[in-house]
């Protein structure tokens, strides 16, 4: 037989109290950790000499990520 308490005048058995203990404890648990937040994924810096040589770096980039 199971071991049972008396709790609000009910009786309870010890399986649904470490049940209701165990879930009670992770879901507390699950909602105090922080939400991940996605880093956004940044490449090389780009050490152009001028303006121009940075936009055609860049423009080479995307071109080269569109065909993989």
């Amino acid at each position: 037989m199971v071991a049972t308490y008396t709790i609000f005048g009910r009786q309870v058995g010890a399986h649904i109290l470490a049940m209701a203990t165990l879930g009670t404890t992770f879901t507390g648990i699950y909602f105090a950790m922080p939400a991940k937040t996605k880093e956004k994924e940044t490449g090389p810096s780009i050490n152009a000499a001028s303006k121009d040589e940075e936009k055609f770096i860049l423009f080479e980039l995307t071109k080269t990520a569109e065909t993989s």
